[in-house]
């Protein structure tokens, strides 16, 4: 059975209208090689979409590209530090079309202000690929007693009967 380890891929990039093409092309490279052809067309969809927002809404052109393959999920996520990329109005048909092709999508900020636009594609059941199997770590187990062999009323008569003997010595 064939495994997947789990990918990680990140580029920088420059956004201009000749670039999208060549992010695609290196998108889909990476894909190809990590053995998820399927997955190319709607990923290099949302990434050109992505990038040709970013051309015509971000004063700041420099975005970074991050891909994350986990064995059943593929995230691609677009930052930058520009505060006009954010899902306003001029992004609303970007945006409501790559949540229309993907199995996910968001937008946040993180804590030093870079706006994050990610979406993520599932792939199928015949498609999963399980991850590598790391070695289990050593737990302790403890053994637990075996349950009595008396019934329940043989017990509760002997408590009974202790206790009507402590209340005797007292």
């Amino acid at each position: 059975m064939k495994t997947a380890v789990p990918c990680y891929y990140h580029l920088d990039v420059e956004v201009g209208p000749e670039r999208v093409g060549q992010v695609g092309r290196i998108l889909a490279a990476h894909l190809r090689y990590w053995d998820l052809d399927n997955l190319v067309d709607p990923v290099c969809r949302g990434a050109e979409l992505l990038l040709r927002a970013i051309d015509a809404h971000a004063r700041n052109k420099r975005t970074s590209i991050e891909l994350w393959w986990n064995g059943q999920h593929l995230i691609t996520a677009f930052g930058g530090d520009d505060p006009d990329l954010r899902p306003d109005p001029d992004l609303r048909s970007c945006l409501a079309d790559i949540a229309a092709m993907s199995d996910g999508w968001g937008c946040c900020a993180s804590d030093t202000g870079i706006t994050i636009i990610w979406f993520s594609q599932r792939a199928r059941a015949g498609q999963r690929v399980p991850l590598v199997p790391l070695a289990p770590a050593p737990t302790l187990r403890t053994d637990l007693e075996v349950p009595r062999d008396e019934p329940v009323t043989v017990l509760a008569g002997r408590a009974s009967a202790g206790d009507a003997a402590l209340e005797g010595s007292r």
